[in-house]
């Protein structure tokens, strides 16, 4: 039985209109508005919920839920700020963040800050100032005991009833970029905070059930050292010594309640795996835990504190799903899947320990995020809320992974999704391509983007094209120094591939994409302007060399741009050639096809430099090419206003261009 959780009139959720039902054709607003509710989270002792949900006015605010009496209170809120992140320090009590959903990336003005505050809403402490240089004062001569804005969460103190967490404040080199990161316990009712030693430039900790840092990542230029803090000669031990950008032995992950320490690593393999680290012999333990043919482990750990086991393990392959390793959850999971079988659902336990109440998130390619509680005692689910109360699964496409060779004989994933209820033949397509490049571009879930270009007749091709990671090493490695040349490929035989399974109209075909997905376009039809009819660039690069200028505009390191780019784009001096010559705004006048470009105005990873030369440039050949500018937004859309107001025009520029 499903029980909707009604807050009130304090909490809003939309009603779902019975016309969306039978209506494919979902307005705009329905893909691109801000959710209304996310981040739900059981308290460590499993007899509370937080959740993060908006409220009548679109502030979010952060509310509790006692799992017995199923009442809900506004533990945290603004009027004129948001709550963007929470954590439970100990069962009765959270720390939170903030942002501001009405201000663009330009206009800010403020940080996240931290704030802690008890479940019932009382003993309210500001932890993390949100303004720098702020000096804040309890009207005498006693400073007001707070961190500095640059200051932010970074772990929970993991020791039972504690009231501490870690936050890290950033050290800076002389010309400020991150030189490490130093950790720092702080007390959340008192606002005591003890800096930590650290053994070098450390960048990145891992802290163990009693509260300790035991592994720390330390940095030096193009290398880093894994280091682990021994407790019988109290130093740390380098553990072993990577090369940053090229991959080294293992990466650490978790630290188990028993002080196992876990990490995931290659052995020789293409694709990594999980294991358990010896910290006697320094070495890998041989036999995997959890490895996943095709794919490397991507991934986070389950445990029960009390026994101390490793329950299970979430990982990533076409989907996220867990692997139970306990036979009780084992049955937990089939019986909640049993009661939602058309979705994956995710368990979430206490982390103190397996309680009566388990979270469960549930989701597909249909489905945007459910969440509910699962009752172990009578075993009913109690439906909490929805992320996108508006969306039908009903009416939403089908998203399936395949798989097609490029013309070198390399197998590139694809995740390909047909408009519903239309034929599946003969389509009109767009090849949406991921940013990055070097990440994992897409998986399968529910996507605002990709449903909104289906409910409007669009079949949605996005490519792993090589480069992208979570596929193996000899992928990833495929695409180094590979930008508008192999790369680029993968992209064009994406839609060759199309057409020849007969999906897509050859003549309807155009290529989209942000941040790096906006330079693949521009090089799509500069390139295939056979296979590509139009494109849609928004935020994306235009000249290579450009990004490996040094300037205030941009958030590139020093690091990253001495011993990454080279490495993985190219080097600046021995590959000028090649850059300038995969540089959409050196082809400028190739580029006949009708275009859309879209630029944030306060853009730092890809200024707006890029997006103003290219214009320039391309407008001297091409009539057909459509600016926006959005003044104040950054690498992405952030206010809804902006993506619904993009999101409009891109709908108009593609049915003008390859509609029906």
């Amino acid at each position: 039985m499903y029980v909707r959780l009604v807050l009130s009139t304090l909490l809003f959720f939309a009603s779902t209109s019975s016309a969306f039902a039978q209506n494919k054709k979902l307005p705009l607003e329905s893909f691109f508005e801000n959710s209304r509710m996310n981040m739900v989270e059981l308290s460590p002792d499993g007899q509370s919920l937080a959740m993060l949900v908006a409220m009548k006015n679109g502030r979010v605010q952060l509310v509790s839920m006692n799992l017995k009496t199923k009442e809900p209170k506004i533990v945290a809120g603004f009027n004129d700020v948001d709550i963007s992140e929470f954590h439970w320090v100990n069962s009765k009590r959270l720390v939170f963040t903030t942002a501001d959903n009405t201000v663009a990336t330009g206009e800010l003005r403020y940080n996240p800050g931290l704030f802690a505050v008890n479940l019932d809403g009382s003993d309210l402490r500001t932890l993390i100032e949100r303004v720098y240089g702020a000096k804040m004062t309890t009207g005498t001569m006693i400073q007001k005991r707070t961190l500095p804005a640059e200051s932010f969460f970074y772990a929970v103190d993991l020791r039972l009833h504690s009231e501490n967490v870690f936050v890290a404040q950033p050290v800076w080199d002389s010309i400020y970029d991150l030189r490490a990161l130093n950790l720092i316990s702080l007390n959340t009712n008192t606002g005591k905070a003890e800096t930590l030693t650290r053994p070098g430039d450390s960048r990145a900790w891992l802290i163990d059930y009693d509260g300790k840092p035991k592994v720390n990542i330390v940095s030096e230029g193009d290398k880093e050292k894994i280091m682990y803090h021994d407790e019988q000669s109290g130093r740390w031990e380098v553990i072993a010594e990577t090369g940053k950008y090229r991959g080294g032995k293992f990466t650490p992950l978790e630290l188990g309640p028993d002080g196992t320490l876990y990490v995931v690593a290659r052995k020789k393999q293409d694709t990594s795996s999980l294991y358990r680290f010896n910290l006697k012999t320094k070495e890998v333990e041989d036999q995997a835990i959890v490895s996943i043919p095709g794919y490397d482990f991507n991934g986070n750990l389950i445990f029960d504190r009390a026994s101390k086991k490793l329950l299970g393990v979430s990982f990533l392959n076409d989907a996220r799903t867990t692997h139970w390793l306990d036979e009780g959850m084992q049955a937990l999971q089939k019986k909640i899947d049993a009661l939602l079988p058309a979705t994956i659902n995710q368990i979430s336990i206490a982390r103190d320990g397996l309680s009566r109440f388990v979270a469960v998130r549930s989701y597909s390619d249909v489905q945007p995020s459910v969440y509910t509680v699962y009752d172990t005692e009578n075993s009913k689910l109690e439906l909490i809320g929805h992320r996108h109360q508006k969306i039908d699964a009903k009416t939403m496409a089908i998203q399936d992974m395949v798989r097609y060779s490029a013309r070198d004989g390399l197998q590139i994933p694809a995740y390909l999704t047909l408009p519903k209820g239309e034929k599946s033949k003969n389509l009109p397509m767009v090849v949406l391509v991921h940013g990055g490049p070097f990440v994992r571009g897409a998986s399968w879930e529910w996507d605002a983007q990709v449903q909104f270009l289906a409910s409007r007749g669009y079949a949605v091709l996005q490519p792993e094209f090589r480069g992208s990671t979570g596929f193996g090493v000899k992928h990833f490695k495929a695409g180094w120094k590979q930008w508008g040349l192999l790369m680029q490929d993968d992209l064009a035989d994406a839609a060759k591939w199309a057409i020849a399974e007969g999906i897509a109209d050859p003549k309807r075909i155009c290529i989209a994409g942000a941040s790096y997905g906006g330079y693949a376009s521009l090089m799509g039809i500069a390139n295939h302007p056979e296979l590509f009819q139009c494109a849609v660039n928004w935020v994306g690069v235009t000249s290579i060399p450009l990004l490996y200028e040094s300037s205030w505009s941009n958030d590139y390191s020093a690091e990253w741009q001495n011993y990454g780019m080279p490495l993985l784009i190219g080097d600046p001096v021995k590959d000028a050639e090649q850059l300038r010559n995969t540089s959409p705004v050196n082809l400028a006048d190739k580029i006949k096809k009708p275009l859309l470009l879209a630029y944030g105005g306060a853009d730092r990873r890809v200024p707006i430099a890029h997006g103003e030369k290219f214009y320039t440039e391309v407008s001297k050949h091409n009539a057909k090419v459509e600016w926006i500018k959005y003044p104040d937004e950054g690498h992405g859309w952030k206010l809804e206003r902006t993506r619904l107001d993009f999101w409009g025009r891109v709908e108009k520029f593609l049915h003008e261009n390859i509609g029906q």
